[in-house]
């Protein structure tokens, strides 16, 4: 399994029940594709650099997890579709493996 980090972050008018749902999908996603969680960091509200979807502030969450290659496609999938999340990045990292 190869690590990765994940950035991503939702409309900070979103209630906190939504939030953790949409939390609780990732981290199912990854523990259904046999990945493992190491580290969650929820970094709060953030300043956006510029207005995505009419938004100047997003509520930012970090999460270091090991993964197999093939099944980052399927995570990014799932990030995509789920509607609370507004942006989301997903990089490898070589330095923590």
């Amino acid at each position: 399994m190869k690590a990765y980090e994940m950035l991503f972050f939702v409309a900070p008018t979103l209630d906190d029940e939504t939030r953790l749902a949409a939390m609780k999908r990732v981290e199912t996603t990854i523990a259904a594709n046999n990945g493992q969680v190491d580290n969650v960091e929820n970094w709060g509200r953030r300043k956006l650099a510029y207005e995505i979807a009419g938004l100047t502030e997003g509520d930012y969450t970090l999460i270091d997890f090991h993964m197999d290659p093939a099944s980052v496609a399927e995570l990014d999938r799932v990030l995509r579709i789920t509607d609370a999340i507004v942006r989301h990045k997903i990089v490898r990292r070589d330095d923590r493996e």
